[in-house]
């Protein structure tokens, strides 16, 4: 029998309870009360340990599997929310009523349609560029309106909008606020937008525009490699609704529109990984909006952040079957190759996300018969990685496991998958963004010099060969 809507809600119930029942309540408290400045913490490489900044917007909590977004558990976003309803969320603080919803909705859905960073994205050879390149690309090609900063910006006060200039080889003097505070022009508070309004200004559109315009120019980008023009949203489609459809050409089914909307809350928000960290780095210099979510696409296109899902079907194209995963497996330990989709930098124990994409993508597996081989191959695999590495090193599958089985059940081309990616993670860029620059402090850390010195300067003909 079809799986219905409710099904979904119930398979996503299902691995909440699942997940409640190997964890207590108790969130961490070192990571969970407010900071007084300055603050003791271990550091390791890649500034693994450091507290940047404090946050509202959400909460990973690695060692118990928990993933909150505003106070709000991602297994009940999942369950009962949307992704326009989460991303108002994430934006703004609280959940919207029912009228700020339907203005919200409206408002993307009219801003999906941008025919002319379209007609400029495709007057390059994007189908000869890789994906998250070319979205990058059209991410900046959205901001083609002079910004409020570029038209304010004299030079009067360059030094004095620059951190740097302040002397930050002291030690940290642990001020609440910076010594020099800037409520950046260009982040004011998002307010909702109309969808009839002709005119408003550029710095309140804008986190609405990078929403719905990544969204529309994934789908562009998607389009175009298959040798297709863009098609405009549909009026009585959702936001994951009209992704599918200006991706694929076809309208979704319920089922497809509902399991692509639950993929998108999932990839909403996730703590200080790189990207949101690179657009933060970025938007602390005051630089435009549209340029620092742009370095969030450029950090999330490396294959250690978002593209594994990628890799984690081509692994299981080239395992064959449930049957020949003990044999790769012994030779994959044995010549020390990395597992796809397991194991994660913050996760001690099951992924929440993987606990709910796993059982959608074995209900895809059960509606598409052709996916039925990759997902047996993808659960013979987890029997053995958890019971070899997971009560040893906490291994577990990650989120990237199973989304590339449940956006190949939808006919999304794999080398798509890390802009579906970023066409989710653009709103908690936007409220992680939205969120800092109210205290902003520009990103300054220090490296440890372990060079030499006193080196003699020997003028180039004097010099032998190395």
């Amino acid at each position: 029998m079809p799986y219905t809507l409710d099904d979904v809600t119930r398979i996503v119930l299902q691995a909440k309870e699942k997940a409640y029942r190997e964890t207590d309540l108790e969130p961490e408290p070192q990571y969970t009360t407010e900071v007084e400045w300055p603050i003791q913490c271990t550091v390791g490489p890649g500034l693994e340990g450091a507290i940047a900044c404090e946050t509202k917007i959400g909460y990973v909590n690695g060692a118990k599997g928990w993933l909150i977004y505003r106070g709000y558990d991602v297994f009940d976003l999942c369950a009962h929310s949307t992704f326009e309803e989460t991303s108002f969320l994430l934006l703004h603080g609280r959940l919207p009523t029912a009228q700020e919803l339907d203005v919200f909705c409206r408002t993307l859905r009219r801003r999906m349609f941008i025919p002319r960073t379209q007609r400029v994205l495709l007057s390059f050879p994007v189908e000869e560029r890789n994906p998250m390149d070319a979205l990058r690309l059209g991410t900046n090609l959205m901001r083609q309106k002079q910004t409020r900063n570029e038209r304010d910006n004299t030079g009067e006060d360059t030094l004095a909008s620059d951190d740097d200039s302040i002397p930050m080889e002291t030690k940290p003097e642990g001020r609440k606020h910076p010594v020099y505070e800037f409520l950046a022009r260009l982040f004011k508070p998002v307010t909702v937008i109309e969808p009839t309004a002709d005119v408003v200004p550029d710095d309140v559109e804008s986190f609405y525009n990078l929403i719905a315009g990544v969204a529309a120019v994934s789908a562009t980008i998607g389009r175009a490699r298959q040798g297709r023009m863009p098609l405009e949203p549909l009026p009585d489609l959702s936001f994951a609704g009209n992704y599918l459809y200006m991706l694929s050409g076809r309208r979704p089914t319920p089922l497809e529109e509902r399991v692509m909307d639950i993929c998108l809350i999932l990839h909403a928000d996730h703590g200080m990984n790189a990207s949101t960290f690179a657009s933060m780095v970025v938007a602390s210099t005051l630089s435009d909006i549209y340029l620092a979510i742009g370095a969030g696409i450029s950090a999330l296109s490396g294959p250690l952040h978002g593209g594994a899902n990628v890799e984690v079907v081509n692994m299981l194209d080239e395992i064959g079957s449930a049957s020949a995963v003990p044999k790769w497996y012994k030779t994959a330990l044995e010549e020390k190759r990395k597992i796809m989709g397991f194991g994660h930098r913050v996760y001690k124990a099951y992924d929440p996300r993987a606990r709910i994409l796993a059982p959608l993508a074995e209900m895809l597996a059960e509606e598409h018969p052709e996916l039925r081989n990759t997902y047996e191959t993808a659960r013979a695999l987890e029997r053995e990685v958890v019971a070899t590495l997971g009560e040893k090193k906490k291994v577990f599958p990650n989120v990237d496991f199973y989304s590339g089985i449940v956006y190949r059940s939808m006919g999304i081309p794999a080398d798509m998958y890390t802009t579906i990616f970023a066409v989710s993670r653009v709103s908690g860029w936007c409220a992680r963004v939205a969120e800092y620059i109210e205290n902003n402090r520009i990103f300054r850390p220090r490296a440890i010099y372990t060079g030499t010195f006193e080196e003699k300067y020997i003028p180039v003909q004097n010099r032998g060969e190395n």
